[in-house]
């Protein structure tokens, strides 16, 4: 059995776990601070359609959920499907906001410590605006 290396990129944000989650969970609200998709984010029936350097991806989200779990799945023009886990997770009075990165094959060293340095970025973003 293939697994591929992963990391778990976090943030602590000092807000209420649920009013992270209602908002980070909102697929319209993830432009304004997940940089991968500043593009904006259409509707296209259950998913959602972004437009980017890799041409359109489709987005496909979990129902909204008591857990916040915002996972979803980009499935890119060639068929490619990246699974990507997405929580907040509560914290005291504040939450986690946890992402974790999966080193996808052929991925060198350098390229997946730029993903994760981008995931960290998008997380901060997230935890600013929260935290107004």
């Amino acid at each position: 059995m293939n697994t591929m290396p992963a990391r778990i990129v976090h943030i602590t944000i000092k807000r209420d776990w649920r009013d992270v989650y209602d908002f980070a969970g909102r697929p319209e609200n993830m432009p304004l601070w997940a940089s991968g998709l500043a593009s904006g984010l259409e509707p296209d029936g259950e998913d959602w359609i972004a437009h980017g350097p890799l041409g359109s991806v489709r987005v496909s989200f979990v129902p909204p959920n008591e857990f916040g779990v915002i996972d979803h799945t980009v499935t890119i023009e060639s068929g490619l499907r990246v699974y990507n886990a997405l929580r907040i997770v509560p914290n005291g009075d504040g939450c986690e906001a946890m992402f974790t990165l999966l080193r996808m094959p052929g991925m060198t060293d350098e390229q997946f410590a730029a993903d994760a340095a981008h995931v960290q970025k998008d997380l901060a973003a997230l935890k600013s605006m929260m935290e107004k």
